[in-house]
């Protein structure tokens, strides 16, 4: 790892006057669960390290009118534990819960995760199923992004503009009598990526599938959230079949790096499976 600079700025706009002043030699910095692996490994190089760690008012977690709001510096675990998610929207406890292991979720956090944008991680399908927007902060203004509307760009890559601070996430209330599920497939421990993970939420009602969403984790160079599964199931009853059929339309979306997890063959595969899987599970077919 090089050598740099290291800045604990105490205010958003000490953080903003730092990028401004360093430019592309700058890197925000939060948990760094990710950002510091990818330096020691000088996958990345940088020149000044910013901090966010000690800026006040980032760290919450509450349900509103509009739904749930958390700060961006609230971690993966207080996610994972906190009633107000698990009342709410467990889908997102669910997940947070599947992130390696308590030592990396006490120190990562959610804005960071989001700002990172690694295809691999756990809460970025989820985040697309629930429909998440995040809130940006800059020295001309606060932003909200959706994440459904390119917010994820490529490996690693996000829609985040130089200058620009992650400082929240927003997720609107489920719909009324949906069933969510997130599962994913570890080829070794809990510290590894998945071969593919897969977040669901279904609604059923008068015999009808009203409402299925999937986002699709570890298969693409971002998370994807599937057109293909609701253009075959939205108005129709649940069937296997049907399930079968859905579930096979997202060969089509994914486009896996194959690695020692898995062939990208093995893991368009996997895809399918745990795709018709988590279909089952939301919409109650068995099989």
């Amino acid at each position: 790892m090089r050598d740099f600079s290291f800045h604990a700025p105490t205010s958003l706009n000490d953080v903003y006057g730092l990028l401004n002043e360093h430019g592309e030699e700058a890197r925000l910095i939060s948990g760094g669960t990710g950002l510091v692996n990818m330096m020691k490994q000088d996958l990345i190089a940088v020149d000044h390290l910013v901090s966010l760690a000690r800026l006040p008012n980032l760290n919450y977690i509450r349900w509103t009118g509009e739904g749930l709001q958390v700060g961006g510096l609230t971690t993966q675990q207080e996610m994972a534990t906190s009633d107000v998610v698990h009342q709410n929207i467990p889908l997102l406890a669910e997940t947070y819960s599947e992130v390696a292991t308590v030592r990396v979720r006490n120190t990562a956090t959610v804005g960071g995760g989001v700002a990172h944008g690694d295809p691999a991680q756990d809460p970025p399908s989820s985040l697309l199923v629930l429909d998440a927007s995040i809130t940006i902060a800059s020295a001309g203004g606060e932003r909200s992004v959706r994440l459904r509307d390119g917010w994820f760009e490529d490996y690693y890559t996000t829609a985040i503009e130089p200058g620009e601070v992650v400082v929240g996430l927003s997720v609107p209330p489920a719909p009324a009598n949906a069933k969510t599920s997130y599962t994913k497939f570890l080829p070794r421990t809990k510290d590894d990526y998945p071969t593919v993970a897969i977040s669901a939420l279904g609604v059923v009602e008068g015999g009808v599938i009203t409402d299925i969403r999937i986002g699709l984790g570890a298969l693409n160079t971002t998370a994807v959230y599937s057109e293909a599964v609701p253009s075959v199931l939205l108005g129709k009853a649940p069937t296997m079949d049907l399930l079968r059929e859905a579930a096979q339309g997202v060969v089509d979306e994914v486009s896996p790096t194959p690695d020692f997890r898995g062939s990208a063959e093995y893991k368009t595969d996997m895809a399918v499976v745990f795709t018709r899987r988590a279909l089952q599970e939301v919409l109650g077919v068995e099989g």
